[in-house]
């Protein structure tokens, strides 16, 4: 036994010996920027090459990682342009184009300022005129509000120093139209605004049964003579072939 040992302990001491495998060392890896050659580089390239600038290899942020001033938001508002609606343009009767003018059973009230015991509220005579302290009858039927005004204060300005006066129509009685024949209640009726026959017929009740609808005429008086207008209700309750017109005061429509 103690010359086998001996003999292996010759054996191990006069051997080769043997060379182990060295573990390489671990290779560093470079990202490389866009753009740039990837393609292997040398360990020893890599080893004597310099060391990368530390701006070079900052991160992108740190390029913008300083805040762009805000914008100043502008003093003056922007303008802003609205289109303002148009109103649409009324047609206007031709009974309606000129001034109202006054005439009888109408009810007016005159004021002179700082003279009350020269105001009165007065209605116009079925002969047009009116009657005023100091000023006694004057003529109101046909003339305006403005000029009965001026009137009275011409007269007025005789007796005082500078009148002030003032005109309103109170009551409105003299704009009338008069529906008479086959009709269910003829009678007078006043205009409390502009109308047609139709609805001058509507304010009677409309047209009995025996009412001969195709020969309605409306007198109207123009100056010394009497204008004859001949209406169809048939026709216009068919078709357009008849106007429905419009009715002026004074007018008498009758039917039949």
């Amino acid at each position: 036994m103690t010359h086998v040992s001996a003999t292996l302990l010759v054996a191990c001491l006069t051997a080769a010996p043997v060379a182990f495998a060295q573990e390489p060392a671990p290779r560093t890896s470079i990202d490389l920027p866009a753009g740039l050659d990837t393609g292997t580089t040398s360990p020893d390239s890599a080893a004597t090459a310099p060391a990368p600038d530390s701006a070079a290899t900052a991160p992108a942020d740190a390029a913008v990682a300083t805040p762009s001033p805000a914008a100043t938001p502008s003093d003056t508002p922007p303008t802003v342009t609205v289109a303002r609606p148009v109103a649409a343009a009324v047609p206007t009767p031709i009974d309606l184009a000129t001034a109202y003018q006054i005439g009888p059973e109408d009810v007016l009230e005159i004021s002179v300022w700082k003279n009350p015991e020269l105001s009165r509220t007065v209605p116009v005579r079925p002969d047009g005129k009116v009657s005023l302290p100091l000023v006694n009858d004057i003529q109101a039927a046909g003339l305006t509000p403005i000029d009965l005004r001026d009137q009275v204060t011409t007269k007025l300005a005789e007796y005082i120093p500078a009148p002030e006066v003032s005109v309103i129509v109170r009551e409105v009685h003299s704009r009338k139209v008069t529906v008479a024949g086959a009709v269910k209640l003829p009678g007078r009726y006043e205009l409390k605004s502009t109308m047609t026959v139709l609805e001058v017929i509507a304010l009677a009740q409309g047209l009995t049964d025996f009412a001969s609808r195709d020969r309605i005429v409306i007198l109207r008086q123009n100056g010394q003579k009497t204008e004859r207008i001949p209406f169809n209700y048939r026709k216009i309750s068919d078709s357009a072939q008849q106007d429905n017109f419009l009715i002026r005061p004074g007018d008498i429509v009758f039917v039949p």
